[in-house]
């Protein structure tokens, strides 16, 4: 099998197991996340809220088809990519952090205006 079809395998098995956790420090409006606390946004951190992602559901397909575009990160920590990348349906570019190694669980967040890598998220998420 091709290194590109084993890949895209290993891809498709990740997103089919991977889960979407959330975290409060990036929520104004909790949505359906059930975060404990409800929303507790901290200085500094960009809002989840300015991507309209406000279900669990519709984050968790977004960070599937970060994964199914192949816009993860090289860097792993136990066979999970660190990092997963998408664009939310407004545009804006999200990344993705694995928050448990253990269960391939990650939690998101719209990448900041200035990060060079957002414009080539923006990139790659239009050619795929």
């Amino acid at each position: 099998m091709p290194a590109a079809a084993r890949e895209r395998a290993r891809l498709e098995e990740l997103a089919g197991l991977a889960s979407y956790g959330g975290n409060a420090e990036h929520k104004r409006n909790p949505g359906d996340f059930g975060l404990n606390p409800p929303s507790l946004p901290r200085q500094g951190k960009t809002l989840c809220d300015e991507s309209a992602v406000f279900k669990r559901s519709d984050a968790l397909t977004l960070l599937r088809a970060g994964f199914l575009r192949g816009l993860t990160s090289v860097q792993e920590r136990h066979g999970w990519p660190q990092n997963v990348w998408a664009v939310a349906p407004n545009g804006i570019p999200l990344e993705a952090m694995l928050e448990n190694p253990s269960t391939g669980a990650y939690h998101g967040y719209p990448m900041q205006e200035d990060d060079p890598l957002a414009e080539e998220v923006l990139e790659r998420w239009r050619r795929s």
